[in-house]
């Protein structure tokens, strides 16, 4: 939103240009806006899908592009995702209710011996932006504590992640512990953090690697839509 334009009222705007101004808003992380914004869009009749679709996840689509490409950065992402919690916490009850399909779920966590969650915390939140349902372990997260989260919420994918070498193995441990129950290929695994790359993403048996928040979001679609259509193909 122009820094001038403070007057501007969302409830003159016509819907198509609402949600343009809405896309703005967020990429400004202006979050009593996109509260506002949504709670119009949903007086005029909108589904709580819709809104979620068209006015929050396309915002931060484009939000997670100019992340990758280096015109945002991590404040100005932590600002926009907080402004996608704002209509979020609008949206939440009416999706529940309507029993809308998330794009997929996440579990999600810091490993064992590792308490950085600035990274973690964003890939959650460009995970959240893009739809999906986010269960979030936080930091110094053991092999039991992913697999209990595993089996409670059934998830389509586990993101692990790690800022230290020192624990970034403690991957494979997750990854083969998951193997030895039988249990590693009924989930997408997902690893990330300052010091991975693909091939260790590969050595330690993940599905794949994300050098950024964006990627992991884009990348998270991709797989989850891919095995829904195996499994189709399979039923």
């Amino acid at each position: 939103m122009d820094m001038f334009d403070e007057d501007l009222d969302l409830r003159t705007l016509p819907d198509d240009e609402l949600v343009e101004q809405m896309h703005d808003d967020l990429y400004d992380g202006l979050a009593d806006e996109i509260d506002e914004g949504t709670r119009i869009l949903l007086e005029r009749g909108w589904s709580a899908p819709e809104v979620l679709n068209d006015a929050l996840v396309e915002g931060m689509r484009i939000v997670g592009i100019d992340f990758r490409d280096g015109i945002l950065f991590v404040p100005e992402v932590l600002m926009a995702a907080n402004a996608m919690k704002a209509g979020m916490a609008v949206l939440r009850p009416l999706l529940a209710e309507t029993g809308a399909e998330t794009v997929g779920k996440v579990v999600i966590g810091t490993v064992k011996g590792d308490i950085h969650d600035i990274g973690k915390n964003l890939v959650a939140m460009m995970m959240e932006g893009a739809g999906f349902e986010v269960i979030d372990l936080g930091i110094n997260t053991d092999v039991e504590e992913f697999i209990e989260a595993i089996l409670e919420h059934q998830p389509d994918i586990l993101g692990m992640s790690a800022l230290l070498t020192t624990t970034m193995p403690y991957m494979k441990v997750v990854v083969d512990t998951l193997s030895d129950r039988g249990m590693r290929d009924d989930y997408i695994v997902m690893v990330g953090g300052a010091p991975l790359n693909e091939e260790f993403g590969l050595a330690v048996g993940a599905d794949a690697y994300c050098r950024d928040a964006a990627v992991a979001a884009e990348t998270a679609k991709d797989l989850v839509a891919r095995k829904r259509i195996l499994m189709s193909e399979q039923v």
